[in-house]
């Protein structure tokens, strides 16, 4: 899978992007249960009111709070707060602007305390001081000297110790509550104020992220599509460049499924790997801190889920992972029978073989079945194990969290703070676990393709190759041997021979001889593994195979086409090739008369593979394919088999008035089409047997012979 990233340099801009995108989410994700819990705590609880840094306070109130203050912090106070208004008499201080209200809150709430329990002459609360009751004690306050009044606060402080920070925090808020009743303010207005902009935020919030969201899903959708297109690109130029061999090697059915479903499986995982690699760490370590920031004392929870998943994530890994290697197998079994059935959809008809056929191709689409469903139950376990995980854990937070509510080390907003937080932690989990499911069979697809991608071509083009300095086209085999990759003999042996220009040389044995493969050998379909092959003196391994190509115009033993019209099949060969040599071309092969019969003549459409032609038709635009390019070099590997025996003298004697200056060489199993040949070779089991004229080599090659006899009368011969 790494090989593959190599491939996404060019989209080094967007990875960037993305990756910033996905931070800024991740922190505003991890802020939302803050703004959660604070609509909790203060917002439903508080009142609204978010700390003991007061804005207005009366007169009365402002006295007896500053009782409790010694003179460093009696100044600071002061400073912070001046007469502005009156209510019913009592003069109202107010909060002056930018003041350090974390300081003030943090100065006034143990005071806040202490005054808020003597008022209410609380007897059961587990806080008591040991001061006087009623108002005098304010009083006799006012007359302590400063020792005194140290001493005294020194106590508190001592009473206080022990005591919750949430439990001084509340008991502040409630007096500030109280105090904003008594003089007047509409407490339900600030409360509803504070919900009100603390859900605004929390929208905001969503909305941006739901905006990073989609961007980040954007640029990774079409970086993705990019990297699939270039990965497509690259695979396709590959094997347009395989030899025979390759093209063997890998099979085609596997070919077309790993140009597309192969590369189609990496192009999903890298939208989500993108997200998941850079989101997934970030909000799950930001969680952990978030929530060790909320209460420490739950940090055990986290714990115990991690280590569930995990273990939970392993296992589903360790029975899944072998099954997609089989998969990716199993889907190239399926496309190679499809292959073939639709290839030979005419011969299975004409054996009534439909049923055969339907039972192979069960076979094969019920494996696929069966492992895909087993990999796809196991997928389908996790999500409701990881659901089982998530309320289990909600209710040990739900537990552990009541009882710190009970005791007033917590509060209920962060309870729910917590939850979301182990729930954010889980799911970055969660998503990793999903990827690790998704990696490896990513992982086999990405080496199927880097496999293609990275495959040495056998057949290469020289370092510093030669030209055709002076091309006239003869041909000379040298000792030719060749023989198959991991095969145990050779399948041509020693072939020699030299075809010349302006005469023909003919290739004819039995089945299995080794014609084709003698054929394909020029063009470098194969390369020789023994011997060499020359045209014009220079050695064919040592051209450039389009400078070779370009000098033979092919037609091979099967008629092949291209989905299009008759026109661009005939000018395929060369992009210079003009209306009249088309023309010429179509009346050589003989294929005027039924050209012009069609409707749209030359812009006929031809359907794929030239399915809505006949065999014969098709052979012979072929041939005219080959005619149009004007190469040097014929060949014709059994070109002529599907024709008549008059349309192949009338084609053949049509063929001479453009190659009596070219070198033609010519496969047949007839011996009608190749008597005329000025060379006839006759092979047997991958050895010449004889070489010569049709005159000669009935009077001096048994097998040539007996060919011959088996085809024609003597008096034909």
């Amino acid at each position: 899978m790494l090989k593959i990233f190599r491939y996404l340099k060019s989209s080094f801009i967007s990875v960037l992007a993305i990756i910033l995108l996905l931070v800024v989410q991740a922190v505003l994700d991890l802020t939302l249960p803050d703004y959660t819990s604070k609509i909790v705590n203060i917002g439903v609880q508080q009142g609204g009111i978010d700390s003991a840094a007061i804005e207005k306070i009366g007169e009365d109130s402002y006295q007896k709070l500053t009782l409790f203050l010694d003179s460093k912090e009696l100044k600071f106070i002061q400073k912070n707060y001046q007469k502005k208004s009156s209510y019913k008499g009592e003069k109202i201080y107010e909060l002056k602007k930018y003041s350090d209200t974390d300081k003030i809150s943090k100065i006034l709430r143990k005071p806040m305390l202490v005054v808020y329990y003597m008022d209410h002459n609380d007897s059961d609360s587990t806080i008591q001081f040991d001061l006087p009751e009623g108002n005098d004690f304010y009083t006799t306050l006012s007359y302590m000297n400063e020792q005194q009044k140290e001493e005294m606060l020194k106590g508190i402080d001592k009473k206080l110790k022990d005591l919750p920070d949430t439990i001084i925090e509340q008991a502040a808020v409630s007096y500030v509550k109280e105090e904003y009743q008594r003089i007047g303010m509409n407490t339900d207005k600030i409360q509803n104020r504070y919900i009100i902009q603390v859900g605004a935020i929390m929208l905001a919030i969503s909305f941006i992220t739901m905006i990073i969201g989609i961007l980040t899903v954007l640029i990774g959708s079409r970086m993705a599509a990019r990297l699939s297109q270039l990965l497509r690109k690259k695979v396709f130029k590959k094997v347009v460049g395989f030899s025979k061999n390759e093209i063997k090697e890998f099979g085609q059915s596997s070919l077309i499924t790993r140009t597309t479903n192969d590369i189609q499986q990496v192009q999903m995982v890298v939208v989500f790997l993108l997200r998941v690699v850079f989101y997934a760490p970030i909000i799950g370590i930001g969680g952990v801190i978030k929530a060790l920031n909320t209460n420490s004392s739950m940090t055990y929870i986290i714990g115990i889920a991690v280590l569930t998943i995990i273990i939970l994530v392993l296992i589903l890994f360790g029975v899944a992972m072998p099954k997609f290697k089989v998969i990716q197998k199993l889907v190239d079994k399926l496309n190679l029978v499809i292959r073939e059935i639709l290839t030979g959809l005419s011969v299975i008809r004409a054996f009534s073989n439909e049923r055969h056929e339907e039972k192979r191709f069960d076979e094969a689409n019920k494996n696929l079945t069966k492992v895909n469903l087993f990999v796809n139950r196991v997928m389908a376990f996790m999500m409701p194990a990881m659901m089982f995980i998530m309320n289990i854990i909600c209710l040990l937070i739900v537990y552990k969290g009541a009882k710190g509510v009970d005791t007033g080390a917590m509060q209920v907003g962060d309870i729910m703070a917590y939850i979301q937080y182990t729930m954010q932690i889980i799911m970055a989990f969660l998503m990793i676990s999903m990827m690790s499911i998704m990696l490896p069979r990513a992982s086999v697809s990405a080496k199927r393709i880097i496999e293609v991608i990275e495959t040495e071509d056998k057949i290469k083009n020289p370092k510093h190759p030669k030209e055709f300095e002076n091309p006239k086209g003869i041909i000379a085999f040298k000792n030719v041997s060749f023989r198959y990759p991991d095969a145990d003999y050779d399948v041509i042996t020693d072939i020699s021979f030299q075809a010349e220009p302006g005469k023909t040389t003919a290739f004819i044995g039995s089945t299995g001889s080794g014609k084709s493969t003698l054929i394909n050998l020029l063009p470098r379909f194969y390369d020789v593994t023994g011997g060499e092959i020359l045209i014009d003196g220079v050695n064919i391994k040592d051209v450039a195979m389009d400078r070779l190509r370009d000098r033979i115009g092919f037609v091979p033993q099967k008629g092949i086409l291209f989905t299009g019209t008759i026109e661009s099949n005939v000018k395929y060969g060369k992009d210079d090739i003009s209306d009249q040599d088309m023309k010429l071309a179509l009346d050589i092969s003989q294929s005027s008369e039924f050209v012009n019969s069609l409707k749209g003549k030359y812009q006929y459409p031809i359907s794929q593979g030239g399915s809505n032609v006949s065999g014969g038709q098709k052979q012979r635009l072929s041939i005219a394919r080959a005619i149009a390019k004007n190469p040097g070099i014929y060949v014709f590997d059994d070109s002529f088999s599907a024709l008549d025996f008059k349309t192949d003298a009338k084609l053949r004697k049509e063929l001479k008035s453009v190659t009596k200056d070219k070198t033609v060489l010519i496969v047949a199993q007839r011996i009608s089409t190749i008597m005329n040949a000025d060379q006839i070779i006759v092979l047997d089991e991958g050895n010449i047997a004889g070489i010569g004229t049709h005159k000669e080599l009935m009077k001096n090659c048994k097998v040539y012979q007996e060919i011959a006899l088996s085809q024609l009368s003597k008096e034909e011969l």
